[in-house]
């Protein structure tokens, strides 16, 4: 799956948030969006995954203009992970996750083993098999997260778009979650907080700042100490591991 974005202009209550945005995101790339808050990352997340619609400009899969596929038809090929999930209704998480499984059902066609067998592998790959009768309300953020992605899986997708997914997760699951996006080699693109995480996971990064894109290229041609601090207004240095991953230190503000 390929995607990619043309000239997109969007407007929200009157404010110009994304700015003549245009990226390209190839097939089995991991690409992280990065940015300081407000910078329009989710808004152009959101125009991918169809929330928002831009003013002007197109989001493409494959080539394809997104609104030449069926709502259904974009949901078999790209699942999401969204910052905030609400449900009005008491779900257990096992119905959360089968609800991945409706874009390859017809109307009213009744679940079936093999959707039931796909729901607790995707539980599995990201340890919540035995929550699969808690109610999903009961959880906390990060199981519900969690939760969020079996589902995800659950659509066995060509893509996925995920919105800042470490949000609220303790650490050991945010290494987790991001091993098993890496893990199954699928198109993925992430806004992404948390610099050492794009710089550990990621194949390619794009950095946003007031609603354009202002560096891209792998994290270790992008996250200079300079670019940083134009970009962050904080001071750090860089280290490399023995195995050659990218880290980045914090260097604290007062005196």
């Amino acid at each position: 799956m390929e995607i990619s974005t043309k000239d997109l202009e969007v407007f929200l209550e009157g404010t110009r948030i994304i700015k003549g945005m245009s990226v390209e995101i190839k097939e089995k790339e991991f690409v992280g969006i990065l940015g300081p808050n407000g910078s329009g990352k989710s808004t152009l997340l959101k125009c991918i995954y169809r929330v928002l619609h831009p003013k002007s400009g197109e989001v493409q899969l494959n080539g394809k203009a997104i609104q030449a596929y069926s709502v259904k038809e974009s949901a078999r090929e790209m699942a999401v992970v969204a910052q905030h999930n609400y449900y009005n209704f008491d779900f257990s998480v096992q119905d959360v996750v089968l609800m991945g499984r409706s874009p390859h059902k017809k109307a009213m066609e009744r679940d079936n083993a093999n959707d039931f067998g796909i729901v607790l592998e995707s539980l599995e790959k990201v340890g919540m098999k035995e929550f699969r009768d808690r109610s999903f309300s009961t959880l906390s953020g990060g199981e519900q997260q969690r939760v969020i992605l079996a589902r995800a899986l659950a659509q066995k997708t060509n893509c996925l778009v995920l919105d800042e997914p470490t949000n609220h997760l303790d650490i050991k699951y945010q290494l987790q979650l991001m091993d098993i996006v890496r893990s199954l080699n699928l198109t993925v693109v992430s806004a992404i907080h948390d610099l050492n995480i794009a710089a550990m996971y990621c194949d390619k990064i794009f950095v946003v700042k007031d609603g354009k894109i202002v560096a891209l290229g792998t994290p270790e041609e992008v996250l200079t100490k300079e670019f940083i601090k134009e970009v962050y207004e904080v001071d750090v240095e860089l280290l490399k591991d023995q195995d050659g991953l990218l880290h980045i230190l914090y260097r604290p503000g007062f005196k």
